[in-house]
């Protein structure tokens, strides 16, 4: 797992992560990165949990830092196999469902709150939850993202 963010994917998509980001709100992913590698180090090193997945149909996770992996309780190769509507309980799904939507006409949300779960079934509540639109180099559309920092067990 500590070479993941040397793959030629996770440096190109943490690039994408970040200008998509400042694109929609203006805001840095992670400010003071000199070099496309060192972003993608410091992200998937980052305390806070960053996730995206891509535009199928049934969306799958693309990506997901560290915490996001420690909080899933995931490998790497589990979490970019998962489709992204699993993190959620089946109660919960209608109301993600409604976010995304929310998001892809808005660009992006910066105050989501909603309940989670782990691979084990571990139950976990999210709050001010930044959930945002991917764009290419080319301004077509290539996904969303999610970022927070304040989780609680539940």
């Amino acid at each position: 797992m500590d070479s993941i963010w040397q793959t030629d994917f996770v440096v190109a998509h943490t690039t994408c992560l970040a200008h998509s980001l400042k694109h929609w709100t203006g805001r840095e992913l992670l400010a003071g990165a000199s070099s496309p590698v060192e972003l993608a180090r410091k992200v998937f090193e980052a305390p806070f949990v960053l996730v995206s997945h891509g535009t199928e149909a049934d969306p799958v996770l693309n990506y997901g830092n560290r915490a996001a992996l420690t909080l899933w309780e995931m490998s790497w190769a589990e979490l970019t196999r998962t489709p992204s509507r699993l993190t959620a309980e089946v109660p919960n799904r209608e109301a993600r469902a409604r976010l995304l939507a929310a998001v892809a006409q808005r660009g992006f949300i910066d105050d989501y709150s909603g309940v989670r779960v782990s691979k084990t079934g571990r139950r976990f509540r999210i709050a001010r939850a930044m959930v945002w639109n991917l764009v290419a180099g080319d301004g077509r559309p290539c996904g969303q993202a999610a970022m927070f920092d304040r989780w609680e067990f539940i």
